[in-house]
């Protein structure tokens, strides 16, 4: 335990940084990875009304995504700040109580989600053409719902007390073993859409296995006790606080994309549910090292909020935000140079290739300001100020829902894709605000020392 307090506490700011968002980026980056060639796969394999049918499905994906996310986050917060206070007692207990809440609500999930399975994807957006390779690939995700939530949290848990290189490890373990699965059973065993979601629940078992080893001998500072495992409802309350900018940034994201997918299907048919399909996956690759920053920054900034070294805090936001804005700007670089190569990997289709090209090039316009954006709720976050992290997450995604409303019926299907930048412009400033207001109470801190 003193070692972990040590390196957050005493070292460079910039170094620790670097530490703690390296493995971060490597691993969300094979995580993508793994999601792209996932799409690839099925693409290839099966055809593109497969690929709107796993896009379908996500909307499932996120709102296991969103508790898993809720829970992990909001007790990694606790955590950080409980270890820069010296409260072990209570980061023990914050760990116990999440590892019952986090199997809880999986089992609750994957058991509401099978039972309701057909009408859920018609409300997503599944046409009578793409619902069966929904129905293919979800039932069986559904199954791995208390794995991927217990891994989800378990990692940003890992992460709280500083193992970033452990918690790199439990993303690398799923994403290469779901490349290596995938091809098995999509081409090999000839299982389509199923084939690709039975890889991605092993590799959720695998992941958990090697978590669980990790907690039970004694390589993390922090212990499962029995008695932790007792509900607190304090620890509880806390958390859900915490974490429910997550949660309800998932889930708004969650009900985004089904508004989406009902759009699209009216303004541009089966292969534009498709098209959004493929360019979340490119985005997401673009985007998961700003994400990885964000993971490294989280840790730094809520121990040494805990521990009242305000000036840390701030120097770890400015160099979060410079990395963050560069790699957005490289990522948008990236997409726009290669726009058709970039699709071509996923599809021969010509239509969807000429759909996409023109969808991807508007989507990505004002991606550069997205870092600012990640970094600004993550502070939030960190520092357990869950109504400004709420504003910011919930609001974005209910003024996207509102564009996507409006601007098709003005513009067709172009005014689904103008959305996303537009949404983009208007809350990099937002979370300016927001920002600016942060670091007038710590310059009022720091002046008081």
């Amino acid at each position: 335990m003193k070692n972990n307090n040590h390196i957050l506490a005493d070292e460079r700011v910039g170094r620790l940084l670097v530490k703690l968002s390296t493995p971060a980026m490597l691993a969300m980056f094979v995580m993508a990875l793994y999601n792209m060639v996932d799409t690839i796969y099925i693409g290839r394999g099966v055809g593109p009304l497969a690929i709107a049918g796993i896009t379908i499905v996500f909307p499932i994906q996120m709102v296991v995504m969103a508790i898993a996310m809720m829970l992990g986050i909001g007790s990694a917060s606790i955590i950080s700040r409980a270890l820069g206070a010296g409260d072990y007692e209570k980061a023990n207990k914050t760990l116990g109580n999440i590892i019952v809440l986090v199997i809880g609500f999986g089992l609750l999930m994957a058991t509401l989600g099978n039972i309701f399975l057909d009408d859920l994807l018609r409300i997503f957006g599944a046409s009578g053409n793409i619902l069966p390779f929904a129905r293919d690939y979800a039932s069986i995700i559904l199954y791995g719902t208390v794995f991927h939530s217990f891994a989800m949290a378990s990692n940003n848990i890992v992460r709280s007390e500083g193992r970033a290189k452990i918690a790199m490890m439990t993303m690398l373990i799923s994403a290469i073993l779901n490349i290596i699965l995938d091809p098995i059973f999509i081409f090999g065993l000839k299982m389509g859409v199923r084939g690709a979601a039975l890889a991605t629940v092993i590799s959720q078992i695998v992941t958990v296995i090697y978590l669980v080893h990790y907690f039970f001998t004694g390589k993390s500072s922090l212990k499962i006790r029995v008695g932790d495992l007792q509900p607190d409802k304090r620890i509880i309350l806390e958390t859900f606080a915490i974490g429910s900018a997550s949660f309800f940034r998932q889930i708004s994201g969650s009900i985004l994309i089904i508004i989406m997918n009902n759009t699209l299907k009216v303004y541009g048919g089966d292969l534009s549910i498709a098209a959004f399909g493929i360019m979340h996956r490119l985005l997401m690759f673009v985007a998961m090292p700003i994400f990885g920053i964000a993971q490294g920054l989280q840790p730094i900034t809520g121990f040494n909020y805990g521990a009242g070294r305000y000036d840390k805090v701030r120097r770890g936001l400015t160099l979060a935000i410079r990395a963050s804005t560069i790699m957005g700007l490289c990522g948008t670089l990236i997409l726009i140079a290669f726009t058709r190569p970039l699709l071509t990997i996923f599809t021969n289709n010509q239509e969807l290739l000429d759909l996409g090209s023109n969808a991807l090039r508007i989507y990505i316009l004002a991606f550069p300001l997205f870092g600012f954006q990640v970094i600004g709720s993550t502070l939030f976050q960190a520092l357990g100020k869950a109504k400004q992290a709420l504003g910011l997450t919930v609001g974005k995604q209910l003024f996207v829902a509102l564009m996507v409303l409006i601007l098709p019926r003005l513009l067709q299907l172009n005014g689904v894709w103008l959305t996303f930048p537009i949404t983009d412009v208007v809350f990099f400033f937002v979370t300016l605000a927001f920002y600016l207001a942060q670091m007038r109470e710590f310059d009022t801190k720091i002046a008081k020392v």
